[in-house]
């Protein structure tokens, strides 16, 4: 897949309206029951980034990141607002807000997540895109120093520690993250007088599988 290690305009997410979109399937039984199944085992996200244009300028640099796009062709990173932390939104990002892993003396890399919660359920969501220079990594309770004890490949969302953790420590991370997304449309409609009487063009995105 074609994908540009690019961030949409940070501005211009802004605002945008947007998030996880599951797929369940549903059968209803004779008797008035039902069975509920899913073949996504993660949710994909949908935005529009339409919503946050506020100015000329907003329109012009749309236009210009969606044409060096190629349209839908080429995805590239989406700032979510309203969850780009591997804590929660008022809490500084700490080495220790999500396990990532346990030792088991001989593996050194692992993937980050975070993992949602809500009474008893839990859900861990692999973070593809981690943002460079965000990522502090512990283990045992320790912080390790990126660069001397662990490497981070922001583009393949991998943390390399250079000694393998014993067994049982816990891998903890903490970090900014974005989204894999592409434009998923082919046609971005304008009209300066709209525009100006206050409606915005609708530039619909979704997450991509990386």
């Amino acid at each position: 897949m074609s994908f540009h290690e690019v961030r949409f305009p940070a501005a211009l997410s802004f605002g945008s309206v947007g998030g996880p979109q599951r797929r369940t399937e549903i059968v209803t039984l004779a008797n008035g029951f039902e069975e509920r199944n899913t073949p996504w085992e993660h949710a994909r996200r949908r935005y529009d980034a339409g919503v946050a244009m506020r100015s000329q300028d907003d329109l012009a640099a749309l236009v210009a990141f969606f044409e060096t796009r190629r349209g839908q062709l080429h995805g590239f990173r989406w700032k979510d607002w309203s969850d780009y932390k591997s804590c929660l939104p008022s809490a500084r990002v700490d080495f220790e807000d999500q396990v990532i892993g346990r030792g088991d003396g001989t593996t050194t890399v692992f993937q980050p997540c975070k993992t949602y919660r809500s009474g008893q359920e839990s859900y861990a969501r692999p973070i593809r895109k981690p943002v460079a220079g965000t990522v502090r990594v512990g283990v045992g309770g320790l912080e390790l120093r990126e660069g001397v004890h662990f490497s981070v490949d922001p583009a393949a969302g991998r943390v390399t520690l250079e000694v393998a953790p014993p067994l049982g420590d816990a891998v903890t991370a903490g970090f900014e993250f974005d989204v894999p997304v592409r434009f998923d449309a082919d046609t971005v409609q304008t009209s300066l007088a709209s525009f100006e009487a206050g409606e915005v063009p609708s530039v619909p995105v979704v997450e991509v599988r990386v």
